[in-house]
C-alpha cells in the first residue's frame, strides 16, 4: 500500500464539475488544507464494480477504492425511486432500460410503467449519497453516531470508524411528459411542487436550493471538515 496523502482527497469519479463543486465548497472553510484529485489523477483507470444493493452501499464501494491506495475517499451515488414501482429503478437509474446507458431511452421506459397511473400515485423521489472512507493508516476516526452500520462494515469490508455516508433526498411526482430542457438524467419528469416545475424548468440556483445532491452535498462537507478537524 502506498503511503498516505495527508491532504489529498480522491473523489472516485473523473467528472470535473463534480470535483470542482467539492473544491469550492471547502474553499469557503481555510481551515482545511485539502485537495481534491480524480481517480485519474491517482493513475487508477479500472472499471469500479458496483455490487451494492442501496446507493449508500455503492457510494462506499466506490470511496474504498481510493482508501485502499492510501488516499482520503470519497464518492456519491445517486438516483430515482418511485413508489409505484417499489422504489424502482433505484441503484439501476442510469441503466433502467439498458446498457448501454442512455437518459432518453430511460426516459421512455419510466413513463411507460406509468401510464394510466393517477397522479396522487405517481410519488417519487430522488436520492443522493455521499461516502467519506479513511484510508489505512489514518489516525482520524469518525465518530460513532456517523459510523456506517455493522451490517455494512461486515458485507464491503471497511472498518466502521473509517466511513460515513451522508443522505440527502428530494420529493416530488413523476409527470405525464417531458418538460424543460435545463437538466439530464429523469429532471424533464421529475415535478417538484413548492416550484410547480420539473427539475428541467429550474434554473441552476433553485434546483441547487432543493435538490437531493445539494442537501448531501453540504451536509456532507460539514461532517467531513468536523473529522478532519478532529472534533
Amino acid at each position: 500500500m502506498k503511503s498516505m496523502k495527508n491532504n489529498i482527497v480522491v473523489l472516485a469519479s473523473n467528472n470535473k464539475k463534480k470535483i470542482f463543486e467539492i473544491e469550492t465548497l471547502l474553499s469557503e472553510n481555510p481551515s482545511i488544507d485539502l485537495k481534491v484529485s480524480s481517480l485519474r489523477d491517482i493513475g487508477f483507470n479500472d472499471e469500479i464494480v458496483e455490487y451494492g444493493i442501496t446507493f449508500e452501499e455503492n457510494a462506499l464501494i466506490k470511496a474504498s477504492v481510493p482508501a485502499k491506495l492510501g488516499y482520503f475517499g470519497i464518492a456519491d451515488d445517486s438516483g430515482l425511486m418511485v413508489d409505484h414501482l417499489d422504489g424502482a429503478p433505484g441503484v439501476y437509474s442510469a441503466r433502467f432500460a439498458g446498457e448501454p446507458c442512455d437518459d432518453s431511452k430511460n426516459r421512455m421506459k419510466l413513463l411507460e410503467c406509468m401510464q394510466g397511473v393517477q397522479h396522487d400515485f405517481r410519488k417519487a423521489k430522488f436520492v443522493c449519497t455521499m461516502a467519506l472512507v479513511l484510508p489505512e493508516g489514518s489516525n482520524l476516526r469518525i465518530p460513532e453516531e456517523w459510523q456506517i452500520t455493522e451490517e455494512a462494515s461486515d458485507f464491503l469490508g471497511i472498518r466502521r470508524d473509517h466511513a460515513m455516508v451522508v443522505r440527502g433526498e428530494c420529493h416530488g411526482y413523476i409527470a405525464t411528459e417531458e418538460t424543460g430542457s435545463n437538466g439530464f438524467g429523469y429532471d424533464s419528469l421529475f415535478y417538484y411542487p413548492e416550484f410547480d416545475k420539473t427539475f428541467a424548468e429550474l434554473t441552476n440556483e433553485q434546483k441547487n436550493s432543493v435538490s437531493h445532491r445539494g442537501k448531501a452535498i453540504r451536509e456532507f462537507i460539514k461532517k467531513m471538515i468536523s473529522v478532519f478537524e478532529g472534533e
